[in-house]
């Protein structure tokens, strides 16, 4: 098997490949949080929504109830 030794250019070029790869995925995070926050606020209007058109029904059950006896 053989052995190589990395220089300091070798070094410098990883470095900075590295250091690129590393920006992209932090811009990737970035874009990822704010498709979670866009699709977290979506999901808290509608269970809002959801609840209060459920209370409305449940109200509405209650007194046709009361208004039944």
């Amino acid at each position: 098997m053989a052995t190589t030794i990395a220089t300091k250019a070798d070094l410098q070029l990883l470095r900075s490949a590295l250091h690129q790869e590393s920006a992209l995925i932090r811009q990737e995070c970035a874009l990822l949080r704010k498709a979670m926050e866009i699709m977290a606020a979506t999901i808290s209007t509608t269970i809002t929504l959801r609840t209060g058109s459920m209370l409305v029904v449940a109200i509405g059950l209650l007194f046709a109830a009361l208004k039944l006896t």
